[in-house]
């Protein structure tokens, strides 16, 4: 058999070449041409699989190594009889990580607290239920809304947009992009929403950017809706919107999801799923080699210190968001390239602390987050 592969998905090197041919190529080289006689496709979001990539050809499975899959023509799919997937999760806590980082950072520059406020996460998934215990264990107070949850398992921990609305001081997007039907999610953040707000929040999209409406989010800024924003995703990426950068108090090429952990975690799944389908005898096929944090033991005195200079400092130790945002910012012609190069990020329970002068409380919290404590 033959499978084609994104050659930017790391870690896979060598997963399938005892049972298979396997060509590594860019996504933007995967045309029609090199597909039509392969069996399956590994991509990522930059490769368009729709009819006419994979019209007439022998491919039966794609997996995306990804959480997305709008770049999957799914309908063509059904009818031509390819099976795909994508990979829920893979760099759920990769996001968690970006969105604490991102809170810390933005507390600190404006001088408040994050303990004490109100934080809104619309779409409960994996993503945003991390957020949602990261934001409980330093003392938010979390509205969560999820319709197609709240319709599953109802409405008891959901409230609606509308409370959101009123009551955030913060509200951050974990929503998939859906086009239509009740759970529309384009352009869900439009001028009809923003003109309910109340509070004057900060904004934070990390995952999908059509589900802001980019005129819309601007005229509410500089009309005082919105007293900050802070975005990974953007419409038209990687062509995005300058005058909205210029107003974002952060602004990230695409990179919350892209920790080390994160994307291994996508290539493992996407190998084991490749595996099962074709009866490939590697189910339980894990990466190799993924890079450590360069200081994996972060080392703090907790004498005389408050708790939330704790949490900040071992949070924002772990990733500093504004060294991305400064990055994109000054290289901004260079989105995908800085995507591409993106340097090591690893997540919080890579990390172990050597903890001095702090108390079992705040310890526990820190084990909440997922670190070690020696």
């Amino acid at each position: 058999m033959k499978i084609i592969i994104d050659d930017k998905i790391p870690y896979i090197r060598g997963a399938f070449e005892q049972v298979a041919e396997v060509v590594y190529l860019p996504g933007s080289k995967t045309t029609h041409e090199v597909v039509k006689d392969a069996d399956a496709i590994i991509t990522r979001t930059r490769t368009i699989c729709n009819e006419k990539l994979l019209k007439d050809s022998s491919v039966k499975f794609i997996a995306t190594a990804t959480i997305g899959f709008d770049h999957i023509d799914t309908e063509y799919c059904k009818k031509a009889g390819i099976q795909w997937t994508n990979a829920p999760g893979c760099n759920a806590e990769s996001v968690n990580q970006y969105i604490a980082s991102a809170l810390f950072s933005w507390s600190l520059k404006n001088r408040t607290e994050l303990a004490g406020k109100t934080i809104g996460i619309v779409g409960v998934g994996q993503v945003g239920s991390r957020v949602a215990k990261t934001c409980e264990t330093i003392g938010m107070k979390v509205l969560l809304n999820d319709p197609p949850r709240e319709r599953a398992e109802g409405s008891e921990k959901f409230v609606s947009l509308k409370t959101i609305q009123q009551q955030a001081d913060i509200i951050t997007f974990h929503v998939p992009l859906n086009m239509s039907g009740k759970d529309a999610t384009f352009h869900l953040c439009n001028a009809e929403f923003l003109a309910g707000l109340k509070k004057q929040p900060l904004l934070i999209n990390s995952c999908r950017g059509e589900v802001f409406d980019t005129e819309a989010i601007k005229q509410a800024w500089k009309s005082g809706l919105v007293s900050g924003l802070i975005i990974d995703c953007w419409e038209n990426e990687p062509d995005l919107d300058l005058e909205l950068l210029e107003m974002a108090d952060l602004g990230t090429p695409h990179i919350a999801g892209y920790s080390k952990d994160g994307k291994a975690n996508g290539t493992m799944m996407s190998v084991q799923a490749v595996s099962r389908f074709f009866n490939l005898g590697l189910d339980d096929w894990k990466p190799s080699g993924v890079e450590p944090p360069e200081n994996p033991v972060i080392r703090i005195d907790g004498n005389q210190r408050r708790e939330y200079s704790i949490l900040a400092e071992v949070i924002l130790s772990t990733y500093d968001i504004e060294n991305d945002d400064n990055e994109l910012r000054n290289n901004v012609a260079n989105f995908e390239k800085i995507r591409g190069d993106y340097p090591v990020r690893r997540e919080f329970d890579s990390f172990e602390i050597k903890a001095m002068n702090i108390n079992r409380e705040t310890l526990e919290k820190l084990r909440k987050l997922g670190f070690g404590i020696i």
